[in-house]
């Protein structure tokens, strides 16, 4: 990656628009369709192009540059290119794809854009930075974008596929191609089965590839939008699925770490000779003043020394931060700053200032942890002046680029093998792990080495979800419709921090739509609008989690819609209807929701129902919750989503995402919370910040619009909406406002 690259990627991470070199124009799916030489093919089978390469027994394999947490991006890609091939999906396999430029993730870069709609400039601003994504060459899994990306180059692969295919039946078996299909991994003439892919994978490998195919009309689709069976699903009820934590290496040491539990701090003593005593142990060593680590035979030999020979550590200067000053840092910055305006339509201030009687809220979120179920962990191996790392990671070409920069390398010096990931939601971005186990793999004489983090590590050294105290101001109409709405939101900056440690040159502290997302550009006509960011470091580190700032600003603007229904003394719903005519995809949502939760219908003594709406990652979803309070906690009986996400690819692992989402946000709306003392985190394990217990569970019901607009993204729409459909719910039982996260009655 150039300098360039990187200063521009900083730039987008921050909500610029540094991107004007790289054309405006958006670029071709066919270019992107790639050559056989980018996805080169085992004996016995031929690769067509970049995505696929076919066995002579007629096994379709799939290149794969996503990685798959449970999300079942294998399986949505592999359908995008067996759709088209007109493969037998019997036949059809996944296997990740190389490390090439081909292989970018484009599409992930449009959510760092601060623009909508179809006009001019938002229009140039995609097209340049596509082109840029495409160029940077990230082979990385974030912002719901696989399938978004790969929905015109993959289809594309497997009708050009097939078109060779096509050919070289037609050359071999002297007929006209108007007499000859496809269908089901074979040639067709008529109702008579000719030759199969893999009888002719050789010959079509020969000729050129054509300049134009068409694309199936949506009728006659067979895999899209019919949900066959998952590929990932085999592997993982037999117990053959290999996670990262599976990682098993001729010879391999295992290693356990402990840093500061204050931010900044340093270690200052390890008693490495009792420590090398003890049975089962290799080495103990502190790595740049900041990393205790001890290598063993087996992993808990390496824990147990560490637990029973404490390292000592020295607080820094972060050692006096709490969680009541920095929310109370950011208080005092909505006071005496306004902040930058992403979004400034006519003139709320002044609305808001001649008004008598304005309608005001604060709102807050807290830090949050991502708590994969898999422990952070990572293997690696330095022999013979090359890398080889084998981890659960979405990044993989960030991992790649970061190893060879920090050991002087070429990037070709070193290898990243991902394997599935056991859930992600925005840590596996990181590549934290990699350095501490490439650094550890150093000291090792050519060993394999697996660094796994405990899970109290994992809770205490983690890049969080920021904090965030969110401030509104709105006016109302005579007929109760918002006139004004001014939100000024404080908090660190994601893009700031995130693109700081990918290289620290690199990152500037510009505006940063990750942070403000979902706050601006609502849906709702609002005719004086105003939204505002703060960018406040807090000197805890932070990062992506999963729906970024959605999982906010969703729960900021959400409740505070719903306090001006109240104000206006108005149904929620339709109030919110009654804003949406110039939105018909969001009105449809909206009351399909409605219809499927039956609102308005009475319900059992003691319940209420809420609801929230929210667009993110290119999509819409809408949820109501029916909850009710027992013995002064909150219980959810049930939540109903609809999501509209343009084209549904798999159905069965739509639905599957928004239930997950569900779930996550639940158990971060009622448990979720990392909080600050002495400049450490207080949450050490999942007692103290639990998951939803099967106890716990409300019945979710949940529909898919009908759509033949492009794919949105799924992995993370479902999350925004629940936190305020479930304080709406509980605020409208209790009668005053739920305004804090996580929900404490």
């Amino acid at each position: 990656m150039k300098r360039r690259s990187l200063l521009v990627a900083g730039g987008l991470l921050g909500g610029g628009l540094l991107i004007g070199g790289f054309g405006t124009r958006r670029p071709s799916d066919l270019s992107r369709v790639g050559s056989p030489a980018d996805f080169p093919a085992p004996e016995g089978a031929v690769a067509l192009n970049a995505w696929l390469h076919i066995g002579l027994d007629g096994r379709v394999t799939v290149a794969s540059p996503r990685a798959e947490m449970g999300q079942g991006t294998h399986t949505g890609l592999a359908v995008l290119v067996a759709e088209e091939l007109d493969a037998d999906w019997a036949q059809v396999r996944v296997a990740n794809a190389p490390m090439q430029p081909v292989y970018a993730n484009a599409a992930m870069f449009l959510n760092l854009l601060p623009l909508e709609g179809e006009g001019g400039l938002a229009r140039w601003a995609r097209g340049a930075t596509l082109r840029f994504g495409v160029s940077l060459g990230w082979q990385v899994t974030g912002g719901s974008a696989s399938i978004r990306d790969a929905w015109g180059p993959l289809r594309l692969a497997g009708a050009m596929a097939r078109a060779l295919l096509l050919q070289a039946a037609a050359h071999r078996l002297q007929r006209p191609l108007a007499e000859l299909r496809t269908e089901a991994g074979a040639v067709w003439a008529g109702p008579q089965r000719l030759l199969g892919f893999g009888e002719l994978a050789g010959a079509a490998a020969l000729l050129e590839a054509p300049a134009e195919v068409t694309l199936k009309s949506r009728k006659d689709w067979r895999l899209i939008g019919r949900s066959p069976p998952r590929l990932d699903l085999p592997a993982k009820v037999n117990g053959t699925a290999q996670f990262g934590i599976d990682t098993r290496l001729p010879g391999m040491l295992y290693a356990s770490v402990r840093r500061s539990p204050t931010f900044g701090g340093r270690c200052s003593g390890l008693a490495v000779e009792a420590i090398r005593q003890r049975q089962g142990v290799h080495s103990a060593f502190v790595l740049h003043d900041q990393l205790a680590v001890v290598v063993a035979e087996r992993w808990w030999q390496a824990e147990s020394a560490l637990r029973e020979h404490p390292p000592v550590f020295v607080p820094g200067p972060r050692g006096s931060l709490n969680s009541q000053d920095m929310r109370a840092t950011l208080r005092r910055a909505l006071d005496q700053h306004e902040g930058f305006a992403f979004e400034d339509r006519g003139d709320a201030k002044a609305q808001v200032a001649k008004a008598v009687g304005a309608v005001k809220a604060e709102y807050e979120a807290p830090f949050l942890a991502h708590a994969p179920l898999e422990p952070q962990n990572c293997a690696a191996q330095v022999a013979a002046g090359q890398v080889t790392i084998w981890m659960p990671t979405q990044a993989a070409s960030l991992v790649r680029w970061k190893i060879a920069r920090l050991l002087k390398l070429d990037s070709e010096a070193v290898t990243v093998h991902t394997t599935w990931l056991g859930g992600g939601f925005g840590r596996r971005l990181e590549t934290d792990l990699a350095e501490q186990a490439v650094a550890i793999a150093q000291r090792l004489d050519g060993r394999p080495v697996q660094l796994l983090w405990s899970r109290e590590e994992d809770f205490t050294q983690g890049v969080y979800r920021p904090m965030g105290v969110s401030r509104f101001e709105a006016v109302l109409a005579e007929d109760g419709k918002p006139l004004a709405w001014r939100n000024q939101l404080a908090g660190p900056s994601i893009g700031y921090e995130q693109t700081g440690r990918i290289a620290e040159w690199a990152a500037m502290d510009a505006p940063d739509k990750n942070h403000l997302e979902g706050a601006f550009h609502l849906p709702y006509a609002i005719p004086h609008f105003e939204a505002r960011q703060l960018r406040i470091p807090l000197g805890v580190p932070v990062g992506s989690w999963r729906s970024v700032g959605h999982s906010l600003n969703g729960f900021f603007t959400e409740c505070f819609l719903d306090e001006l229904a109240q104000a206006a003394q108005q149904d929620p719903l339709a109030y919110r209807d009654a804003l949406l005519d110039a939105q018909p995809r969001h009105r449809a949502v909206l009351r399909e929701v409605a219809m499927r939760a039956g609102w308005g219908q009475p319900l059992p003594p003691g319940r209420a129902r809420g609801v929230a709406l929210h667009e993110s990652f290119g999509s819409i979803c809408a949820q109501v919750v029916e909850a009710s309070v027992h013995e002064g906690q909150p219980r959810v009986h049930r939540v109903w989503a609809v999501l509209d996400a343009g084209t549904v690819v798999h159905p069965d692992a739509v639905k599957a995402q928004v239930e997950g989402s569900i779930v996550f946000a639940l158990s971060a709306a009622l448990h979720g919370e990392i909080t600050i003392e002495n400049g450490a985190v207080q949450q050490r394990n999942f007692p103290q910040q639990p998951l939803i217990g099967m106890a716990d569970m409300p019945i979710i019901e949940v529909a898919l619009m009908d759509s033949e607009a492009e794919p949105g993204g799924v992995g993370e729409p479902g999350v925004p909406p629940l936190a305020p459909a479930l304080a709406n719910a509980l605020s409208s039982l209790l009668g005053r406002r739920i305004r804090r996260l996580p929900i404490r009655l």
